[in-house]
């Protein structure tokens, strides 16, 4: 029997900072509603219904004016929840899908017209089987004509046998999550090392988010700070941020959003490097057309 998901937090604080104009959420999740999008039947976990209301209402109140929605595996290769919240958002949202190894030229494309700007695969252990990595390699063969990146999503255990794997993928590839360090090993861990040797290649890109994830010291999660900032000071030009909301298999000390915002100041205290982080970063791989 799957454990009770915990809710989201009722009421998350008003952050103590302020976001600069155009700060892009680039890491979090719609769930259903289940009466309307149902979640798949070969899920892991069942999640609480998270709709586009809460969260556009939410990011109203963190001062959050543009995101970047990524399908979880609740979902399935479902997208349509997600497009129905970028729809939603006229412009404001951006998506990031789950597909098939056999997905069509023509699906891509719709996906491609609806928002969705790269493909998600997991090699997690509580969300199922690792993705299979000659589906990978054909789902990368499709998407590259469209422009789109992949977003990997490891725990950490499983990065020594998965680097050589991500290194030959002829693709801008994203990072989920810190790549899911252990906070309380330090920043001289072998996963945190093999995670910086990724960076040195320009491919790679990295989020900063889910210090509730890589934490061990619980809330407010600074121990996870060293290792944010290490990766913004390091690679100031390929890191994003996200809140994770509405933080999925979290099983306990489940964050307040506004809490997290406010760990930005400590992540990225150089206002430089927060504009990237927040704005420009986001900005280059998500809306490049906006650029003049």
């Amino acid at each position: 029997m799957q454990p009770a998901a915990l809710p989201f937090h009722p009421d998350p604080k008003t952050p103590d900072i302020v976001l600069p104009a155009g700060a892009c959420d680039a890491h979090c999740h719609v769930f259903g509603p289940a009466a309307r999008f149902p979640f798949a039947e070969s899920r892991t976990y069942t999640p609480v219904d998270a709709p586009k209301e809460t969260l556009f209402a939410l990011h109203g109140k963190l001062g959050i004016d543009r995101s970047v929605l990524v399908q979880a595996s609740c979902h399935g290769t479902d997208n349509s929840a997600m497009l129905d919240m970028i729809a939603a958002g006229e412009g404001r949202y951006r998506g990031i899908a789950m597909v098939k190894a056999e997905v069509t030229p023509e699906e891509l494309q719709a996906l491609h017209a609806g928002g969705v700007r790269g493909v998600r695969f997991n090699f997690v252990a509580h969300l199922g089987e690792d993705a299979d990595i000659d589906a990978v390699r054909m789902i990368v063969e499709k998407i590259a004509p469209l422009g789109w990146h992949a977003v990997v999503h490891f725990d950490a255990v499983k990065l020594e046998t998965l680097a050589p794997v991500l290194k030959e993928i002829p693709l801008t590839m994203v990072i989920d999550h810190m790549g899911r360090v252990d906070a309380s090993r330090g920043l001289g861990q072998p996963a945190f090392a093999m995670l910086c040797d990724l960076m040195e290649d320009e491919r790679f890109w990295v989020k900063v988010c889910g210090a509730e994830r890589i934490s061990r010291a619980g809330p407010p999660f600074h121990d996870a700070v060293p290792f944010a900032r290490r990766l913004v000071e390091r690679y100031p030009d390929r890191v994003l941020w996200g809140t994770d909301w509405p933080h999925p298999n979290i099983r306990r000390n489940m964050p307040d959003d506004g809490a997290l915002v406010d760990l930005l100041a400590l992540i990225a205290p150089d206002e430089t490097h927060r504009r990237k982080l927040l704005v420009d970063n986001p900005t280059r791989l998500y809306w490049p057309e906006t650029i003049a």
